[in-house]
């Protein structure tokens, strides 16, 4: 029997409602934050945006933001402050704002007057106060509701702005929702290097930047630049960049705002980068070669920016202004002056970047080879290749359940065999290594591709020629919790990291968690993943459970398996904190210094005596 259809299914929802019952069309994902595009840091940055408009204006040089051990979030800044008659309109009202008038805010982030009500609508707690000329006003609300207003402005000898103040609302966020310090860190960082000469203090540290660009590029660098950066500054359009022996990579910006997905700027970078220098050097290079090994940071100024989404992470505008030039025409046409002018004022720099440009000639020639090889070896390997089962659904295929494609990365036929035989095998895969793979910290991809076992994982990944061809949403580490086991894990780790960041960047590679005990009576069984659950488990099992301790995955019954990789499934993200931070961490543990490691190892050594045992 059809539904009914009638004038009561139509339904009209204020902002509030709408807000919260689709959170994810304003904020993304809505997850604890243990990943940097989780939610809450739009909600963060969402305040932050507007301080730094007015700094762009003209107004406040400072921002304070300050987050206590509960959750709540303080933002101060020292601007001209919200009109007090207009508190309200700005905190909940929709599509109220001051920058629809592009003569007051030209070039800024925050468009379309959504940005600070989704923060109210989303929080249990948000108050909202100005500062205007020795007046003061605030406004309470929770869930966007009103919960306490002063109606009349007071006398307060404040400094000029506004200050927000917020507690996520952990009925819509997780209840484990929590801020990383890592995370906001690295959005002062990026917030000082896109306007130098702005402060922002996170909970009592500065963050300031005097070269922009520049100080970016030497922070993220992911190796030793060839040359000296070159910066490039005009109007509406900053540029850095440099060539290192490493990969692509690139940090895009559009007013302020980090474009992790790049758009329509970063792609005119990246074709006018190339037609530039083939011109230069007259010379009809690949362009894989000219941008092999570039590290480059863009920021553009566009008026009335489009996004293609409300989290603002990659820009749709074609042209900087309305009725202005093409952004592809605007880049190529500032290359086409500042870059040509710089090469020639500096040879040095032009003969090392074509010396770089002919190496990466070179190496993806001899690479080409030893890739067909490697296709050719995992094709003739693949029917009847037992370290690989695979499943029917894949990430690269048009499936209704790509997104549920998993791949397990196992130890041992042991583990593999207890995967294997609890698996959905519509979406999930098994790859069983075969014991430690090679530490690839400082090899070539040469070396790597000539390696049976890593050619094999790259074939079973799909990954041989583009990480477009990926097959898996999830690529899962499932190694023992043992000293061996963590080894494999940070050797897999290390090639990632070097060869395919790209997996970690985009959410792909996850670690399983597996229980460390198992803790039973005749009536309920326990999974315990850490030593507390442990505790607690034996409490609710009573006098005497059962209490075992498990070694390895292959110690699981593929019974027990079948949960644990099932929904409930627990996976900790791999999240990677590029830089300088990144490469001596891999210098250090995975290179050949063992000395130092071996200090290290011994000084940092503790001994922990279970309390239960005293």
């Amino acid at each position: 029997m059809a539904a009914s259809y009638t004038e009561a299914d139509i339904k009209s929802l204020d902002w509030r409602e709408h807000i919260r019952l689709r959170p994810g069309m304003y904020i993304g994902k809505l997850g604890d934050g243990s990943s940097p595009d989780d939610g809450i840091y739009i909600l963060l940055k969402e305040v932050l945006d507007n301080a730094i408009d007015e700094y762009v204006m003209g107004h406040g040089k400072e921002v304070h933001i300050d987050i206590d051990d509960e959750g709540r979030v303080e933002v101060r800044d020292y601007g001209r402050g919200i009109p007090l008659g207009k508190l309200m309109d700005c905190a909940a009202k929709i599509n109220t704002g001051a920058k629809y008038d592009s003569e007051a805010f030209k070039k800024s982030v925050g468009l379309n007057g959504v940005g600070i009500k989704a923060v109210n609508a989303l929080s249990s707690f948000f108050e909202i106060q100005a500062w205007r000329d020795g007046q003061t006003k605030s406004i309470e609300f929770s869930e966007g509701v009103v919960e306490h207003e002063m109606k009349r402005s007071r006398k307060d000898a404040g400094q000029n702005g506004t200050r927000v103040a917020f507690d996520v609302d952990r009925g819509v966020f997780p209840k484990k929702v929590k801020f990383r310090d890592v995370h906001v860190e690295k959005m002062c960082r990026y917030y000082s290097y896109l306007n130098p000469g702005f402060s922002l203090v996170f909970n009592g540290k500065k963050y300031k930047s005097k070269h922009g660009l520049l100080d970016l590029l030497n922070e993220e660098m992911q190796d030793e630049p060839i040359y000296e950066p070159v910066c490039l500054s005009g109007v509406d359009l900053d540029i850095a960049f440099v060539h290192t022996s490493g990969g692509e990579e690139y940090y895009s910006f559009v007013n302020g705002q980090h474009t992790t997905q790049g758009g329509t700027h970063l792609a005119a970078f990246r074709e006018s980068l190339v037609k530039v220098l083939r011109d230069f050097f007259k010379k009809n290079y690949d362009p894989s070669d000219i941008r092999s090994g570039i590290e480059a940071a863009i920021s553009i100024r566009v008026e009335e920016p489009v996004f293609e989404s409300q989290t603002k992470t990659k820009l749709g505008s074609t042209h900087i202004a309305p009725n202005g030039e093409t952004v592809r025409t605007f880049v190529l046409n500032f290359l086409k002056e500042h870059l040509d002018n710089f090469l020639h004022r500096n040879p040095k720099t032009a003969e090392a970047i074509q010396k770089r440009i002919i190496a990466a000639e070179r190496e993806r020639k001899e690479l080409g080879g030893v890739k067909k090889l490697a296709k050719e070896r995992a094709r003739q390997t693949k029917v009847h290749n037992k370290k690989l089962r695979d499943c029917r659904t894949h990430f690269n295929s048009k499936g209704k359940r790509r997104l549920e494609s998993t791949i397990f990365l196992t130890e041992g036929d042991s583990a593999s065999g207890s995967i294997t035989k609890s698996r959905d095998a519509e979406t999930q895969a098994v790859f069983s290594l075969r014991g430690k793979p090679l530490n690839t910290y400082g090899l070539t991809r040469k070396v790597v591709y000539e390696n049976e076992e890593f050619a094999l994982l790259q074939a079973a990944l799909g990954i041989e020629v583009s990480i477009e061809d990926l097959r898996y949403n999830k690529v899962v580490i499932a190694t023992d919790a043992d000293v061996d086991g963590m080894h494999i894990r940070l050797l897999l780790l290390t090639f990632f990291l070097q060869f395919f960041p790209e997996l970690i960047r985009d959410g792909h590679l996850q670690i399983l968690q597996t229980p460390l005990y198992r803790v039973r009576n005749k009536k309920e069984t326990f999974y315990c993943y850490t030593e507390e659950e442990r505790i607690t488990a034996v409490e609710k099992c009573g006098k005497n459970p059962e209490i075992t301790r498990f070694k390895g995955l292959g110690e699981i019954s593929p019974h027990e398996f079948k949960f644990m990789i099932g929904p409930e499934m627990r996976l900790d993200p791999v999240n990677m904190e590029e830089g300088k931070t990144l490469r001596e961490l891999l210098a250090f543990y995975m290179g050949k210094n063992t000395p130092d490691r071996q200090g290290f190892i011994i000084e940092n050594l503790r001994s922990e005596v279970d309390s239960a045992a005293v």
